[in-house]
């Protein structure tokens, strides 16, 4: 094994919150198993019902992140939190969404607040309120 490479032989078994937090999908360990243990992640389809649980290289991990569902092929097991950049070789994502482009302030429409964007500005007030007199 390489210096600085967070990669465990081929052959290594990993419990999943582990996994999770050195991939750097989850921001704590204890984020991960209570992933883990809500149930609502599956490994090759089947329920994840404890952090414990064992994966392996070729396992397919589905859960739900922030609004979207991620779906995931790991690809190696870490030794370590390490970087971003390092975090990446441990899976592929096998998402189609996540190839098109996050929606940018300017492709939305009047009246129309991105979720999670905060108060509307003093001119964004400006154009609801004219969709609603022009609307009724």
């Amino acid at each position: 094994m390489a210096s600085g490479d967070a990669r465990a032989p081929a052959d290594a078994r990993q419990r999943i919150d582990k996994w999770l937090w050195y991939a750097r999908f989850m921001r704590s360990r204890g984020l991960a198993a209570e992933l883990a243990a809500s149930g609502k992640l599956r490994i090759n389809g089947d329920h994840c019902s404890k952090a414990a649980q064992l994966v392996k290289p070729g396992d397919v991990l589905t859960f739900p992140q922030g609004s979207r569902i991620r779906v995931i092929r790991v690809e190696a097991t870490g030794v370590r939190r390490g970087p971003a950049v390092e975090a990446a070789t441990l899976y592929t994502d096998l998402d189609p969404a996540a190839d098109t482009p996050p929606k940018t302030q300017a492709d939305h429409t009047p009246g129309e607040r991105p979720q999670g964007s905060g108060r509307p500005t003093k001119r964004e007030r400006r154009e609801i309120d004219m969709l609603r007199r022009n609307g009724s």
